[in-house]
């Protein structure tokens, strides 16, 4: 819609509304005005090719996530409007009081003006109140309406709140721009001040002068959390940690060494410091990146850092050590957060306060482990900040994870312009001490930017301080060790190596010399031994994710015992990836020419003369699998003992356009009450893609065609129940809204995911099993990947699937008919 019908509604002669002028392309503003018209609602503005695109949400936005609020689209609206609070003169177009409720920033996730045009935008807002994932989806039409009804929807992530919570249209209903309410403005009310942060109080510190910097406390390792209500504990972030000196106007961002770091963030996160109400303070916090499900990602912040991107830096804040003329630093903990509680309470959306728990630290870090977080740090209470390394505060981790002085590399075996593996190695006293390589974890724009910096370090003698043997120096390119990575890895070898370690970054923020072993990561536990030789170890299957073919042997080796009971002794289609998941992909069921050893040969039962079909029997099979670029594998759903009885059935709920999460998760839960009212025990498991896979185990007694008559009429019956939420066949046409409830996988040659086998997508999501009490819209469909597995599946106290083969029944014939 063009400006004309904008316009052409309005007087301007009149009205004090903006007329506009057309703008450019390119930007990202967002805002909602309340607007008390003849009926009160919000008026919701996203820019996009030059104007901000308007809705009318009738109720205003609700943060519970699936809520739907109607959002009737209206005429395209000017840039200037979003700067407009006001009263529209009565008798004019939408007569009334006006206020800026919210604006900020939106991102759109994909293609704007194709989501636009097919009906489905799907976004993020980064504003004051509202922030996140959020979704506009249109509604199909009638012949005599006038104007394109939508829906506008929370998504599933961290800023969602639950239907008990307050209703953030009632909690904020102040204007950002002038803190008036929209009735204060229909009375005529002046701009309120803006409000100042309480100053400390008198016995909060003494006086002093800002300090220039002030060297960061810093946490000690160990491998459970200290237990004591003495103690509180909270998210372990995955970012670089700055002090924010902030005087008058003048900003600086420090790193833990005294760096300024001031201008490699960009003006969002240096604005919203500016715009703090203080004269002078001293804030304590880091700077991350949040991947989609909240979790804070630090190969993501180096992305952005290396591409000059700033709109996703978020700047968790959780300690205060100086304010407005006074050194907090001698306070107890819990004061100084209160004080930064209240400073960052209307903060820019770009500063985050750092919330703690006051919970059990073993209970909150197994938790974390649970959601793939990085770990927690528990800190006393009552303690002062104090510099350096103390008792004061400790690191608990998910997984072992620290940094390492890179002394050499290994070239790509693809690629002339690469690295393959870099070489590791710790400082003890003033000796580098070698620990090993690490061949994964690197992006391809990674893997060559570290070529071109390694490079120029090259020196022809080694900087460790023992020789390497000859296989460890094997390719091997000598550095002048100045470099440090981060590295997650599995935990230490017997003779002191790392075992499974992959890549998680530079930090540019800490000096080589500082680098030691940090002695808590335990010993790695016996693993089966890999007998099966990897050609080109350093390829990367996937680019974003940075995990090669070593990674995915490594990976699979490390969970062997899991996915062994769901992939050996099964017919096994594949989906064959040889240059990764941006290359050439094909589904492969029958062996071929130059097929590893490994891999065993198998003929089907009711068909001994075909071509043989594939099947692994231990860890050697499924590394053959790993060297044949098998990035997926799908099992029957009967073993080679009993070819023509399935000993399970899996119902696949796939989600069509407009689906949220939580539906799919109430169509998991109805799943499993009709199968428990057939007398079948529910498992849940994410796929790995957009939806969750129900299974449930058989004693293999019915043959293919009743399991698919049953699994059938379970469909059917429940798409007959709930016509609007589901449907059982596959036609995309009927599926706009709507879950698929996929009963087709249950039949004679027909294969679902495996549990725990990876997915050849973005990302390297991987299908999961979970207890059902962990199935919760915090966890979305694609949280478990190839790189957090491990650490979940150690962080267990039990087998979410634990008697799965105990519970196995027979089926009983397939009922028709709608439910109750």
């Amino acid at each position: 819609m063009a400006l004309e019908t904008y316009r052409s509604k309005r007087d301007f002669t009149v009205t004090p509304e903006p007329a506009g002028d057309e703008g450019h392309a390119g930007g990202d503003a967002y805002v909602i005005q309340k607007h008390a018209a003849r009926r009160l609602h919000y008026d919701l503005r996203l820019e996009l090719d030059g104007a901000l695109k308007s809705w009318a949400v009738t109720k205003g936005p609700s943060l519970v996530p699936g809520e739907k609020r109607l959002a009737v689209e209206v005429e395209d609206h000017p840039l200037e409007y979003g700067g407009f609070e006001g009263t529209i003169p009565k008798g004019e177009y939408g007569g009334g009081a006006v206020i800026v409720w919210d604006r900020g920033t939106w991102a759109p996730i994909g293609d704007a003006d194709k989501g636009f045009a097919k009906g489905h935008l799907e976004f993020t807002l980064s504003g004051d109140k509202l922030r996140g994932r959020w979704h506009l989806v249109r509604m199909r039409g009638k012949p005599r309406d006038k104007r394109a009804n939508w829906l506008l929807i929370k998504g599933e992530d961290a800023e969602a709140r639950d239907e008990a919570a307050r209703d953030i249209l009632e909690e904020r209903p102040e204007s950002v721009l002038s803190g008036r309410t929209v009735e204060d403005v229909a009375e005529g009310a002046e701009p309120k001040p803006r409000k100042r942060a309480r100053p400390p109080a008198p016995g909060d510190g003494k006086k002093a002068a800002l300090p220039d910097f002030v060297a960061p406390a810093l946490a000690t390792l160990r491998a459970a959390p200290p237990a004591g209500n003495e103690w509180l504990h909270e998210v372990k972030f995955d970012g670089y940690r700055l002090q924010a000196r902030l005087d008058g106007g003048a900003l600086q961002l420090l790193t833990r060494g005294g760096l300024d770091w001031t201008g490699r963030f960009g003006p969002r996160v240096a604005g919203a410091l500016r715009a703090l109400p203080v004269e002078t303070a001293l804030l304590d916090g880091e700077v991350v990146v949040e991947s989609g499900h909240g979790a804070s990602d630090f190969p993501a912040l180096q992305a952005d850092l290396s591409a000059e991107r700033d709109d996703r830096f978020l700047f968790y804040l959780f300690d205060l050590l100086y304010l407005n003329g006074r050194d907090l630093r001698k306070e107890p903990l819990l004061r100084r957060k209160a004080l930064l509680e209240d400073l960052l309470r209307d903060a820019a959306p770009a500063l985050r306060y750092s919330a703690h728990f006051a919970e059990s630290g073993t209970l909150v870090l197994r938790h974390a482990c649970r959601l793939s977080l990085e770990g927690i740090v528990s800190k006393l209470a009552d303690a002062p900040y104090r510099s350096g390394r103390g008792r004061a505060w400790v690191k608990s981790k998910c997984s072992a994870r620290q940094e390492f002085v890179i002394g050499g590399y290994a070239p790509s075996t693809v690629s002339d312009h690469a690295i393959g593996s870099l070489v590791l190695g710790v400082y003890e006293g003033d000796e580098l001490q070698h620990v090993g390589r690490v061949g994964t974890g690197f992006s391809a724009a990674m893997a060559e930017d570290l070529f071109t910096r390694l490079e120029t370090l090259r020196q022809t003698s080694s900087p460790f301080m023992a020789p390497l043997t000859a296989t460890e120096a094997r390719h091997i390119r000598y550095v002048r060790p100045e470099l440090v990575a981060e590295v997650e890895f599995r935990a230490w070898t017997a003779d002191g190596h790392l075992r499974h370690a992959s890549f998680r970054g530079l930090r540019e923020d800490k000096p080589a010399s500082d680098i030691v072993r940090e002695a808590s990561a335990g010993r790695a536990p016996a693993e089966p031994r890999r007998r099966v030789a990897l050609t080109h170890p350093d390829r990367i299957y996937w680019p974003e994710a940075g995990i090669t073919k070593e990674g995915l042997a490594d990976y699979h080796a490390g969970i062997w015992t899991r996915i062994a009971p769901w992939i050996t002794g099964r017919p096994l289609a594949l989906l064959r990836c040889p240059t990764g998941i941006t290359g050439q992909k094909f589904f492969q069921k029958h062996a071929w020419k130059g097929m590893s050893r490994a891999i065993t040969r198998i003929h089907d039962s009711a068909d001994p003369q075909g071509e043989p079909l594939i099947t692994v029997e231990d860890l050697d099979g499924l590394m053959g699998l790993v060297q044949a670029a098998a990035l997926e594998i799908h099992p029957w759903g009967a073993t080679t003992a009993d070819w023509d009885h399935p000993d399970m059935i899996t119902m696949d709920l796939d989600p069509g356009e407009g689906v949220e999460w939580g539906a799919v998760i109430r169509a998991a839960v109805e799943v499993r009450e009709r199968l428990a009212e057939q007398g079948l025990a529910g498992f849940v498991k994410t796929s790995g893609g957009k939806g969750l896979h129900v299974v449930a185990p058989l004693r293999p007694r019915a043959d293919w065609a009743a399991v698919k008559a049953f699994t059938k009429g379970l469909a059917d019956a429940m798409a007959a129940d709930s016509p609007a939420r589901y449907v059982s066949t596959i036609s995309k046409a009927k599926r706009r809204g709507r879950i698929l409830i996929d009963y087709l996988r249950n039949q004679r040659g027909q294969t679902a995911v495996a549990a725990f086998s990876p997915r050849a997508r973005p990302g390297a999501a991987v299908s999961t099993p979970l207890g059902w009490e962990e199935l919760d819209e915090g966890i979305g469909p694609t949280r478990f990947t190839v790189a957090n597995v491990p650490a979940r599946l150690a962080a267990l106290r039990a087998d979410p699937w634990e008697g799965f083969r105990e519970a196995a029944a027979p089926i009983k014939a397939a009922r028709k008919g709608r439910r109750g």
